[in-house]
């Protein structure tokens, strides 16, 4: 009996590391990867997050794909752009399918844009239809009317249109722009299958049952707060180029543990490295990479309310002191991005400014150039006498009922003690937070307390405006700093300070409306002046991108924008 029983045992195990494995045949080429972070959704039109993204972006396609700077054919296998730059005409491949095998046409994108933009979804990105100058997308993407009969028609207007039976796509702009090609590779823009929910954030598409997309790959296993898989999807048209089978994805939000995992053999690709190992992966891994990014770290001040902010209701919180342009300006010039950057050790660029280098204007000037020097602040230590200034300045205008600056100084201290510095988990978060409280503390003599959230509930938190102070990030979605000053426009899902200005908004729409490129860009310096003078966000720096893939791993590719790309990869068995 006692050995019947050890039998049973043994099988109950075997069947359970088996289900754990997503019943991989042995010969299998299986790649194990660290994504990082749960992902809110899996919906192309309603992801809003880089993990998310880059599931996504090996799970579905657009008309086009951007590898290290290029843009190659994806749904459409040509294109042509007319004279005048106001219509692009896409011709859908014969073999592009959806996993299930039915035929992906050009009205599967007519549809999952409409959807997209359509306010009664709610998409986080509906916003990026302001920058495409699709004819009629902005109107119906901003309308506020709960009529559907008003928005029906508007989306009826939409300068999107499938011809000869779903085999062209013709797409019809308001103006010239150079990036609607490349941008039609970022995921906002790939198709969803017919019938697709916007329920539970896009449930269906965590959902192996239902998920059905037109990528290298197809999700066939979702573990909340563990990991997912995803086979090759045999339907794909470049099938014959996917090298990898079955995709192990993992939901380690932790460098430190996912970085033990990869030392152990455990996981192929990790996205970040911990700041700790940095200088010795440098020298002596020819398996760590570090990337530029057109993005930038920064700090959100929560403005609702004030007179550069919106009407975000946040309850019972009081924004008043955020409200005071020189205690803005005075935590801004008090902090040494060098320093910072130097503790990270991953070759971040100190930000003066918001934008970050790699974007060319009308001259073929680099914009960070020309605007890096749009505010007081300075990378190094130089600007702290400054800081000190506009602190007393704002002690002054916040208290100014107080016998002296000294007195007014001693209640300003007081009331910033009370408030908190928002950020998500993740090692290198937790080293800017302590560094900055470390230079408020040295520089202006208070002690902000700092908050660590788990990446879902951070995102609520910024989103809802239940912060003092919190970390924020942006990576471009395309290759224009509209993409970047963009976001901090009243409406938009990604304006966390809540940010208003009237001056700021009129020069971002000169930008989408301008026909020649000296007047977009003359446009957006002036902003980006604007901007920094306002001062709704603290710059750090501008963003790096570290990973530790395996030498086994070959094919893969990035965008210049930061998503990953297994479409062509493959991976040796480890010995």
């Amino acid at each position: 009996m006692k050995k019947l029983l050890l039998l049973v045992a043994a099988l109950s195990l075997v069947a359970t590391l088996a289900a754990c494995g997503g019943g991989s045949d042995k010969d299998d080429v299986v790649f194990n990867w660290n994504i990082g972070a749960d992902p809110r959704t899996l919906d192309p039109g309603l992801n809003g997050a880089s993990d998310g993204g880059d599931v996504i972006n090996n799970t579905f396609e657009g008309l086009v794909r951007e590898k290290n700077g290029e843009v190659l054919p994806g749904m459409a296998e040509s294109w042509n752009v007319s004279a005048d730059g106001l219509t692009v005409t896409f011709n859908i491949r014969d073999d592009a399918k959806w996993s299930d095998g039915s035929a992906v046409t050009a009205d599967d994108f007519v549809r999952s844009w409409k959807r997209g933009m359509d306010p009664r979804n709610a998409s986080e990105y509906s916003w990026i239809w302001d920058y495409t100058n699709v004819e009629g997308s902005s109107e119906f993407a901003g309308s506020a009317s709960e009529d559907d009969a008003v928005l029906d028609g508007l989306a009826a207007d939409v300068g999107v249109v499938s011809q000869d039976n779903g085999a062209t796509l013709v797409v019809t702009l308001t103006a010239p722009t150079d990036w609607f090609v490349s941008l039609m590779a970022f995921y906002h823009f790939m198709p969803v299958p017919e019938g697709a929910s916007v329920e539970g954030e896009g449930a269906w598409a965590k959902d192996p049952e239902l998920s059905v997309s037109n990528g290298p790959f197809t999700l066939s296993e979702y573990t909340v707060g563990e990991g997912l898989e995803l086979v090759k999807n045999e339907e794909y048209w470049n099938a014959d180029e996917v090298g990898i089978d079955l995709i192990n994805g993992f939901f380690i939000d932790q460098s430190t543990t996912a970085y033990a995992k990869y030392q152990a053999g455990e996981l192929d690709f990790i996205p970040s490295v911990p700041t700790a190992e940095i200088p010795g992966l440098m020298v002596a891994s020819d398996e760590f990479y570090v990337f530029p990014l057109l993005g930038t770290y920064y700090v959100n001040f929560n403005l609702s309310g004030c007179e550069v902010g919106g009407t975000r209701d946040v309850g019972t919180r009081d924004n008043t002191i955020w409200c005071n342009a020189n205690l803005r300006n005075a935590l801004a010039l008090s902090i040494d991005r060098d320093a910072i950057t130097e503790a990270l050790a991953a070759g971040q660029v100190p930000a003066g400014g918001f934008i970050s280098k790699g974007f060319s204007d009308h001259n073929g000037e680099d914009f960070f150039d020309n605007s890096k020097n749009d505010s007081l602040i300075v990378t190094d230590d130089g600007a702290y006498a400054a800081a000190v200034t506009a602190f007393e300045l704002a002690a002054d205008e916040l208290y100014p009922d107080a016998a002296d600056t000294a007195a007014a100084l001693v209640l300003l201290r007081a009331e910033l003690e009370t408030k908190s510095y928002h950020y998500n988990t993740s090692d290198g978060h937790k080293q800017v937070a302590e560094l900055m409280q470390g230079m408020w503390f040295e520089n202006l003599g208070f002690t902000i307390e700092l908050t660590n959230e788990e990446w879902a509930l951070f995102q609520a938190t910024r989103t809802d405006g239940d912060f003092d102070m919190a970390r924020g990030g942006w990576l471009t979605d395309f290759m224009d700093p509209s993409g970047m000053l963009g976001i901090f426009t009243q409406g938009n899902a990604y304006n966390d300070p809540d940010y208003n200005s009237t001056a700021f908004e009129a020069q971002i729409d000169l930008a989408k409306s301008a026909t020649s490129s000296a007047d977009h860009f003359n446009a957006l310096y002036a902003a980006h002046e604007l901007f920094m003078a306002d001062m709704p966000i603290i710059p750090i720096y501008h963003y790096n991108d570290t990973m530790l893939v395996s030498s086994r791993l070959t094919g893969w590719s990035r965008s210049v924008l930061g998503s990953v790309d297994f479409s062509t990869a493959s991976i040796e068995a480890a010995e």
